[in-house]
């Protein structure tokens, strides 16, 4: 199974992913704010980022332009997550390296099929 960071400031999320991430088996932890997010990734270089857009203090979509500049962090997989699931906020994930883009609230079965999807997709 993947090992995965949950970066999202919402409790109440960060329950809900907690619980499918631990019934389907990942191996995971929680960040709930941006600060140290990119060294608290360095150092445990997950398969997959489960990113939200809008959190205290650093951005997701400056997380994921960070990740994708460092040449030891851009493999790092990144799934934004955002409660304004406009094409507008879409685009701009992925125009800055998000390899998927998911709109809150989501359905479990989706959220699967998206983390399958992205994960599916390294070489």
């Amino acid at each position: 199974m993947a090992r995965i960071t949950v970066i999202e400031d919402e409790d109440n999320i960060a329950a809900a992913l907690d619980f499918l991430l631990t019934r389907d088996g990942h191996d995971h932890d929680r960040l709930a704010t941006g600060a140290g997010a990119v060294e608290a990734l360095r150092a445990g270089h997950p398969d997959l980022v489960l990113l939200d857009v809008m959190l205290p203090e650093v951005s997701g979509y400056q997380i994921v332009q960070d990740l994708r500049a460092d040449p030891e962090l851009r493999d790092i997989r990144v799934l934004m997550m955002t409660a304004r699931g406009s094409v507008v906020e879409r685009r701009k994930g992925m125009m800055l390296g998000a390899d998927g883009f998911i709109a809150k609230p989501f359905e479990l079965a989706e959220l699967r099929a998206e983390m399958a999807r992205v994960l599916g997709e390294r070489p």
